[in-house]
C-alpha cells in the first residue's frame, strides 16, 4: 500500500508541474487573441459556454469578435481557443488531423467503459478500424437495409396510431421511470418514442438485436441504464478528466478493477456495474454471431436482420481480411458495445424530435411535405432508397434542421505538439495588429464550435438564424461555397469532418427520412399547451414541465 501511495504522489507532482508549465506558456502565447472576460479563475468561461441556455451566448461571441478564432478561459485559468473559422477548422480536422486529437481523458474514459472501438482509438489503430467499417456504412449496404428501417418505422407508426385512436380515454404511460396520466391520448411525448425507435433501429440494423418491440409504453431497461450511465459520468467528470488518464496506465486491467472495487465511492461502483452489463450484452451477442458465422450462411440468415446488420457484416469481412487489416475480437466487441449506447442517447432521435417540433410550428411546411411524400408513394409498396433520395423537400427540411437547430454544439480537441493555426479571415489582436497565423503550444484546447460554424452570418448571410428549408432548393450563396466548411455533410459541420467524421452519418440520414415519411404521411402534428424549451448539452434535448420530453398533439392526417 505504501508503494501505491508513493506512486500516486509522484504521478501527482509530475502532473501538477507539467500542468503549471502548460498553463503559463499557454497564457503567454494566447493572451494576445481577443476573447470574453473570465468571471472566475476556477471555472473560466465554462459555465457560460456549457450553460443549458447558452444558445445566445455562442451567437454573441460570433457577433462581437471579428474572425473565427476567439480566446476563452477553461478551468483554472487555462487559455483555450474557440474556433469556427473554416480554414482553421480544415487544418484541425483534415490537413493536420494527426496533430489535433481528442483529449486523453475522453479516449481513455471511452476505452475503459466500452473497449477499443472506433471512438476510443487514435492513429493507425483508428484508421484500420475505419477502413474495415467504411464498407458496412456504404450506400450500397444501406440500400439493403431500407426494408428493415421501414419495418421498425411501421411499428412506431402503429404504436402512435393506437394511442391516437384511443381519443379521450385515460392512458397510463411510463416515461423514463415516472408515471403520467394523459386524459387526451393525442398529446404524446414524441422524444421518448424517437429515442426508443433510434435504439431499436441501431439494435436491429447495427448489431442484429431487438431491444424494444415498440408496443407498450414501457421504456426499455437499456435506455434507463444508458441515462444512468450518463448521469454517473457527469458526477465523475473531474476524476475522469484529471485522474483517469494517469491511473489507467497503472498495472493490468484486473489490478485496476481491484482498485476500483476497494475505493469507497458509490458513484464509481454504479458506473462499473452499468458498464459490466452493457459490455456483457455485447460479448453475448458477439458469441451468438460467431457461432452462426461458423455454422454457415443458413444460420446467419436466420438471425434478426438476416445477417445484414453492421456487426455481422463486419465479422464476415474481418474473417476474410489480411492479417494486417484484421481487427481483434475485442475491437469488434467494442463496436457492438458502443453503438447501442450512443443510440440510446442519440443525436438522431433529438434531430427527429426537433424536426417534428418545427413542423408543428409550421403547418404550411408540414402539409407541403405530406403532399410530397404521398405523391412519391406507390400502392402497396414502401419507398425505395432512390425514392427517399428523390424527395427534395424532405431532404431540405432535414438539412436545414441539422444546420440551425444544432444538436451537438461543439467538439473538444487538443494539440499534441506545437503548431501554427491559419485563419481565412484576419484576427484583430489585442496589441492593435492583425494576423492570419496563431502560434499554439502543445496541449492547447480547442472548442470546435459546430453551432457557430453552421450559423455564422458571414457565411450563411443575414438570414442565417432563420429556419428556411427553401435555401437548399436553389443554389447556395457564393459565401457558403467559398467557405469550404470541412464537414462530411452538406457544407455543414454537423457530422464533423476528416478522420473523425461521423462514420454513420448516412445511416442517420436514412433513419430520419424513413421515420419522417411514415409519421408525416399518417399523422398531423401541432403544438400542445405546454411550453417547450431546448437545452444545450452533450446532445440538445427538449423539456416541458421540468422534464425531458416533447409533448405534441398528434392526430390522423386527412
Amino acid at each position: 500500500m505504501a508503494y501505491l501511495i508513493q506512486t500516486f504522489l509522484f504521478i501527482t507532482v509530475v502532473w501538477v508541474a507539467r500542468w503549471l508549465w502548460l498553463l503559463v506558456s499557454g497564457r503567454r502565447i494566447l493572451s494576445n487573441i481577443p476573447g470574453p472576460h473570465s468571471p472566475s479563475f476556477v471555472t473560466g468561461n465554462m459555465r457560460e459556454v456549457f450553460s443549458p441556455t447558452a444558445w445566445d451566448y455562442h451567437m454573441q461571441l460570433v457577433e462581437k469578435y471579428e474572425g473565427g478564432v476567439i480566446r476563452i478561459d477553461g478551468l483554472f485559468g487555462e487559455k483555450q481557443l474557440y474556433v469556427f473559422d473554416p480554414k482553421a477548422l480544415h487544418q484541425i480536422l483534415v490537413k493536420d488531423q494527426d496533430i489535433f486529437e481528442e483529449p486523453e481523458y475522453v479516449i481513455r474514459g471511452t476505452r475503459v467503459s466500452f473497449g477499443e472501438g472506433l471512438l476510443s482509438t487514435l492513429g493507425e489503430q483508428h484508421k484500420k478500424q475505419r477502413k474495415m467499417l467504411n464498407p458496412v456504412f456504404s450506400t450500397a449496404h444501406l440500400r439493403q437495409m431500407v426494408p428493415l428501417f421501414f419495418d421498425v418505422g411501421k411499428r412506431l407508426q402503429a404504436a402512435l396510431e393506437s394511442r391516437v385512436q384511443k381519443g379521450a380515454q385515460e392512458v397510463r404511460r411510463t416515461i423514463l421511470g415516472g408515471s403520467e396520466n394523459l386524459h387526451d391520448a393525442r398529446q404524446i411525448d414524441l422524444l421518448t418514442w424517437m429515442t426508443r425507435t433510434a435504439l431499436e433501429l441501431v439494435g436491429q440494423a447495427g448489431i442484429g438485436y431487438s431491444f424494444d418491440p415498440l408496443v407498450t409504453d414501457e421504456v426499455p431497461e437499456y435506455i434507463l441504464s444508458a441515462k444512468r450511465m450518463q448521469t454517473t459520468m457527469h458526477k465523475m467528470y473531474l476524476a475522469a478528466r484529471y485522474i483517469l488518464p494517469k491511473v489507467a496506465r497503472i498495472g493490468p486491467p484486473k489490478f485496476r478493477r481491484f482498485i476500483v472495487g476497494i475505493i469507497p465511492w458509490k458513484t464509481l461502483h454504479e458506473g462499473r456495474d452499468i458498464v459490466d452489463t452493457m459490455y456483457g450484452t455485447a460479448v453475448h451477442l458477439y458469441n451468438i454471431k460467431k457461432a452462426a458465422l461458423d455454422a454457415g450462411d443458413e444460420a446467419v440468415s436466420a438471425q434478426i436482420a438476416r445477417g445484414k446488420d453492421i456487426i455481422s457484416v463486419l465479422m464476415k469481412e474481418n474473417s476474410n481480411a489480411s492479417s494486417a487489416d484484421r481487427l481483434s475480437e475485442d475491437e469488434i466487441i467494442a463496436q457492438a458495445c458502443i453503438y447501442p449506447y450512443r443510440a440510446s442517447l442519440n443525436a438522431t432521435s433529438s434531430a427527429l424530435a426537433r424536426t417534428l417540433h418545427v413542423l408543428a410550428e409550421r403547418p404550411d411546411v408540414q402539409e407541403k411535405l405530406r403532399q410530397e411524400i404521398r405523391s412519391a408513394q406507390k400502392e402497396g409498396t414502401d419507398l425505395s432508397y432512390n425514392d427517399l433520395e428523390s424527395l427534395e423537400y424532405l431532404d431540405a427540411i432535414c438539412r436545414e434542421t441539422l444546420r440551425l437547430s444544432m444538436l451537438i454544439a461543439s467538439s473538444f480537441i487538443r494539440s499534441r505538439k506545437d503548431a501554427v493555426l491559419t485563419t481565412s479571415v484576419p484576427i484583430a489582436t489585442l496589441d492593435g495588429s492583425t494576423t492570419t497565423t496563431i502560434p499554439v503550444p502543445a496541449q492547447t484546447g480547442f472548442f470546435l464550435s459546430i453551432l457557430s460554424a453552421n450559423r455564422n452570418p458571414a457565411v450563411w448571410g443575414p438570414d442565417a438564424l432563420e429556419w428556411k428549408p427553401e435555401r437548399w432548393l436553389s443554389p447556395l450563396p457564393q459565401s457558403v461555397l467559398d467557405a469550404k466548411i470541412p464537414g462530411i455533410y452538406a457544407h455543414l459541420l454537423t457530422f464533423i469532418g476528416g478522420g473523425r467524421a461521423c462514420i454513420g452519418f448516412k445511416f442517420s440520414q436514412l433513419e430520419m427520412k424513413v421515420v419522417l415519411c411514415l409519421l408525416v404521411e399518417r399523422f398531423k402534428f401541432s403544438l400542445s399547451d405546454k411550453d417547450i424549451t431546448w437545452s444545450m448539452g452533450s446532445i440538445a434535448v427538449p423539456s416541458a414541465d421540468g422534464k425531458h420530453q416533447l409533448p405534441l398533439k398528434v392526430e390522423l392526417a386527412l
